[in-house]
């Protein structure tokens, strides 16, 4: 398959607001894709509609070969979904969390190994509500992987991590990419998106601004880093 996600001029407004402005979309499979911009520049809405959990105004959107909408319930066996607001029951242990997240799947991967892999085995009888927000997010991403989903889609994955867990995060990550995975994330961290992302598409009010390499994105832009580069794209400093 040479592109694993394909959208193709995907609209979605409210009112007069403009969300989602003609957003396309290439992914190959194995490659992290990052999705950036400032808060309200149709980060989470085009994620949305990419994956078919909020219904777009027009265009065509492709994962796996399947229709997000159409194919809902054949399309969930292969995607991973990692939201930062994500919520559970307030009493539930990672441990039944885990467990619950499994039965859902055919071939489900093994989460105790994840939660090592991931560094919060010695959690698995805790509470979900009594972990860290750190540990917390490790463990939204570990759910995300039980599935052993062909692509994932992973939202401000390492927020509230110390910085030695962010590295470890990314490790594991970049092993999952060189086993084939499909990464597409959201992040505020530029260093985490020059170490992760093989390509990057910055949004501005819901425009594509940007698509391309990080270097293709400094080369094109009057910056000599990569940092002051997307604030340069998403207009942060206000250019």
């Amino acid at each position: 398959m040479e592109e694993i996600i394909k959208v193709n001029k995907l609209c979605k407004s409210y009112g007069e607001k403009t969300a989602v402005d003609n957003l396309n979309l290439s992914v190959k499979p194995g490659t992290v894709v990052g999705i950036l911009g400032a808060n309200g520049a149709g980060k989470s809405t085009s994620i949305e509609c990419i994956l078919g959990t909020k219904k777009s105004d027009s265009g065509n959107v492709s994962i796996c070969g399947m229709n997000p909408i159409k194919d809902r319930k054949k399309l969930f066996e292969k995607i991973g979904v990692q939201f930062q607001d994500s919520n559970y029951q307030s009493e539930i242990r990672v441990d039944e969390l885990c467990e619950e997240t499994a039965c859902i799947y055919k071939n489900p991967a093994d989460w105790r190994e994840l939660l090592k892999e991931f560094g919060i085995s010695d959690k698995e009888r805790n509470q979900v509500k009594s972990l860290s927000g750190g540990e917390r997010q490790r463990l939204f991403i570990v759910l995300a992987l039980i599935p052993q989903p062909e692509v994932v889609f992973l939202d401000e994955l390492t927020t509230g991590l110390d910085a030695r867990a962010r590295r470890e995060v990314w490790r594991t990550l970049e092993k999952l990419k060189k086993d084939g995975l499909t990464i597409i994330l959201t992040s505020h961290f530029m260093d985490e998106v020059e170490i992760l992302c093989d390509e990057i598409l910055i949004l501005n009010k819901g425009k594509t601004v940007f698509y391309g390499t990080v270097e293709e994105a400094i080369k094109n832009s009057p910056c000599d880093k990569f940092e002051d580069a997307y604030l340069w794209y998403s207009d942060e400093e206000g250019k």
